[in-house]
């Protein structure tokens, strides 16, 4: 299967709390058959979260749909794999939120 390929980077820029160690960087390379780019672009152009979020989660679940789609048989997945389809489902239905317009001025 052809597929698009990825280095992943995770950078640690703050503890939640003092005295909590700093992470070094975390890097791994990973494939995905769709372009994760233009879903990221798509989920932040409706405008539900803001960018940061809308590509977080983008993100995080294309990564962890491609590893269940890539092990489908193993049981981890058996009993998560519909209410996730269900979920990406009513995902991409979502509407973009449209801004309202603002009021004429005379």
């Amino acid at each position: 299967m052809r597929e698009h390929r990825y280095r992943i980077t995770l950078e640690h820029l703050e503890s939640a709390s003092e005295g909590q160690p700093q992470h070094a960087p975390l890097q791994f390379e990973t494939g995905n058959h769709d372009d994760i780019f233009s879903i990221v672009a798509k989920s932040r152009s409706k405008g539900h979260f803001d960018d940061d979020t809308s590509a977080a989660l983008a993100l995080g679940l294309k990564l962890f749909s491609e590893v269940m789609l890539k092990q489908r048989k193993h049981p981890l997945f058996a009993d998560i794999e519909l209410p996730l389809r269900a979920f990406i489902g009513k995902l991409k239905s979502l509407e973009p939120i449209v801004p309202a317009m603002p009021a004429a001025q005379d």
